[in-house]
């Protein structure tokens, strides 16, 4: 029998990202020892992506599906990895997403209720979401980070969730890809837009003719004044 190969412990190594946190971390916001031990590390990677942890701020994140990038299509998703521009290979990368490649577990009413209902549950208590979309393979979210780091609230939505639907397919193995995309949301405009792309990728996917037709979004819950339920109380 052969022997089974070690757990990795430390993300991989790859100098480029590397050599980029220390580039960041050299000018950007650092975390005092107050903020290390709760969990906030500021720039850092997990060998693929670089992420930014801070209290106080908003975040636009990306996650999807295990299978959202198939092998028999690595050719065409690895040429957009190598794209030097990262605001370019987001958007490429998202493209990709909206094409629905995978199973697509989330286009289940049954597992895409369950995602949204653990990504609202904790929200006003450690978090503040300000947007959500759950499509056919990934999950869009604009969250106000507050004293818990991004990197928890990610590791414990998709630890629960992947557990639960593969539960409710009566599966097992992976149900979340590993890494995740984040993006630090600069100012007022920049929010609108996030919240904006959110909710309307449904309709630029042709999933939905409205952002409101799409039943596991904010968009359904706004009011007549575009507000959120916590925002009809402040």
């Amino acid at each position: 029998m052969e022997s089974p190969k070690p757990i990795r412990r430390t993300p991989p190594k790859n100098l480029g990202l590397l050599e980029l946190i220390r580039a960041k971390r050299e000018w950007d916001w650092k975390p005092s020892v107050a903020e290390l031990k709760q969990g906030f590390r500021g720039w850092h990677q997990r060998g693929f992506l670089p992420h930014f942890d801070a209290p106080g701020v908003t975040q636009f994140v990306t996650f999807q599906l295990y299978d959202s990038f198939p092998v028999t299509r690595r050719v065409e998703f690895e040429a957009i990895l190598k794209e030097p521009d990262d605001s370019v290979k987001r958007r490429k990368l998202e493209a990709w997403l909206d094409r629905g490649h995978g199973e697509c577990w989330l286009r289940r009413p049954n597992v895409a209720e369950l995602v949204q209902k653990l990504l609202l549950e904790a929200d006003g208590h450690d978090y503040r979401m300000q947007a959500w979309v759950v499509m056919p393979n990934h999950v869009h979210l604009v969250v106000d980070v507050w004293d818990v780091p991004l990197v928890k609230l990610i590791n414990g939505w998709k630890g629960k969730s992947s557990r639960l639907a593969n539960l409710l397919l009566n599966r097992s193995g992976k149900f979340w890809q590993e890494d995740y995309y984040d993006t630090l949301i600069r100012d007022e405009a920049h929010l609108k837009r996030a919240v904006r792309y959110t909710e309307q990728n449904p309709v630029k996917a042709f999933l939905a003719k409205a952002a409101r037709d799409w039943l596991w979004s904010s968009a359904r819950h706004r009011d007549e004044y575009e507000r959120l339920s916590w925002g009809r109380n402040t």
